[in-house]
């Protein structure tokens, strides 16, 4: 009884520590996406245009943000 009681809280455990890690993703890839659109906003972007820009844009964020910093000189 109180091993599957373990294993209940292990699994929970689990499941609670993967949502936490994915929506700390989430939430930087939603700060990229916020400040590539208002990029896109000041530079009047539409369409087909806007969405290349803000493709390209994120990338450049989420690559910047994964440099080591001696690696960004």
């Amino acid at each position: 009884m109180i091993t599957t009681r373990l294993i209940a809280a292990a699994v929970a455990a689990t499941f609670v520590m993967g949502t936490g890690a994915a929506f700390a993703a989430a939430t930087e890839k939603s700060a990229a996406s916020m400040e590539c659109s208002k990029q896109a906003d000041a530079k009047g972007l539409h369409g087909k245009e806007r969405k290349k820009f803000r493709e390209h844009c994120k990338q450049e964020m989420m690559h910047s943000n994964t440099m080591k910093p001696e690696e960004k000189k």
